[in-house]
């Protein structure tokens, strides 16, 4: 009998920085920004809720200098640089009406997290955190995430150079990828939802946008086929975008941010909180140390869940799965491995140490807050400089 491949189909979808939710989360990161310039240990969980010509900031705020952190300026500058300067929008970076409910960082929360000894940081919450990389792309990312962001960076990137003027901020894509024996063979099917100026609501534009999608796709992925189908503002017009037509608020695209639903999520958002909060931090320290593991050739896929009580300095919890896909080693001998601390240091002071994340060089929070936390060389957590220790304690 012929052995049939295993085969199925795997769909993962992006949003652009114009996108509602994507508003929200540069506008809560550009505040934590902020607050991390004027004092490397603030403590910050900045919410942002926007729609129709309304801005508003919510949150918990402890940072020495705050007083001179204008959040309202800020809001402003960020739905300036999106794009949308537009009034006759509904929402507009002058127009827009700006309220704030930030406060002061809870003292029972504080009491969990500062310690007298640095190195004794509690974690901010408790939760489960998942971090996971995959030998299927370079960047050890997930195929149909990886080019719904790019898709997208290619447009916006068309967008701010004018070269397609009707274009507007706000668009989502999503790709259906086949999988034969695990590996990614085709693109199935391609969704592209982008808003557009009036003059551009037409036939003749949506199949330009279809012309783009399609070279560009061909020339980085090598996976259309003659049967991969497009759907380009498959409503027939998409004019009325961004928190002018939905509302927007921070944390609402987990799935985006992280691994187009290939992998397991705590449920924890991380755009707007310090790294003091391990929903976010050690999200990025498990990312790291899944991507060195594969990197290293210990596994084509790996997965790690780490857990945490809120005041604890450490994990009470790891969870290691490679999915079948391991060399020379158990997920069990991983999972001691990251417990030890030889490698991988998971307590909260130490993962902030070891990634830089109070003091962000080259990058900031703010450049995380759309089209992917993960899978860009400029984020630290994406470095694989533990290969070698990792090869020296494992053969």
């Amino acid at each position: 009998m012929t052995k049939h491949a295993a085969r199925h189909v795997f769909t993962s979808e992006s949003v652009s920085e114009g996108h509602p939710d994507k508003v929200a989360d540069q506008i809560s990161d550009a505040v934590l920004d902020a607050c991390l310039a004027k004092d490397a240990r603030a403590h910050v969980a900045c919410e942002t809720m926007c729609g129709p010509n309304l801005v508003v900031n919510m949150g918990e705020i402890a940072c020495n200098g705050f007083e001179g952190v204008n959040t309202q300026a800020i809001a402003r500058e960020v739905v300036k640089d999106i794009g949308y300067d537009q009034p006759g929008e509904d929402f507009s970076c002058d127009t827009f009406n700006y309220l704030s409910a930030l406060h002061a960082q809870s003292p029972d929360i504080a009491q969990g997290v500062n310690r007298k000894k640095a190195e004794k940081q509690g974690a901010g919450d408790q939760g489960m955190m998942f971090g996971y990389a995959t030998r299927e792309t370079k960047s050890f990312m997930p195929t149909a995430l990886v080019y719904s962001h790019q898709l997208l960076l290619h447009f916006a990137s068309l967008r701010k150079s004018k070269k397609i003027p009707f274009l507007r901020p706000d668009s989502k894509s999503q790709l259906s990828v086949v999988y034969e024996d695990g590996r990614p063979v085709a693109i199935d099917t391609v969704v592209l939802s982008h808003q557009t100026t009036e003059a551009g609501a037409n036939r003749k534009s949506y199949e330009l946008l279809e012309e783009i999608t399609r070279a560009f796709l061909a020339k980085n992925t090598k996976l259309l086929t003659p049967k991969t189908r497009f759907f380009v503002n498959p409503t027939g017009k998409f004019v009325v975008g961004g928190p002018a037509g939905d509302s927007g608020l921070t944390g609402r695209k987990i799935i985006v941010d992280t691994y187009g639903g290939m992998a397991a999520h705590g449920g924890g958002a991380f755009s707007g909180k310090d790294p003091s909060k391990v929903d976010r931090s050690a999200a990025y320290y498990a990312r790291y140390a899944a991507k060195n593991i594969v990197a290293a050739g210990y596994a084509d896929r790996c997965q790690i869940q780490v857990a945490y009580a809120i005041g604890v300095d450490k994990p009470v919890s790891v969870c290691v799965k490679t999915f079948g896909t391991n060399h020379d080693v158990t997920n069990e001998q991983l999972e001691k491995l990251i417990l030890s601390g030889k490698v991988f240091d998971f307590r909260p002071y130490a993962l902030i140490a070891d990634l830089g994340l109070t003091t962000p060089k080259g990058w900031c929070y703010r450049d995380t807050a759309s089209y992917g936390h993960f899978g860009r060389v400029a984020f630290p957590w994406e470095k694989t400089d533990k290969v070698d220790a990792l090869k020296d304690i494992l053969g």
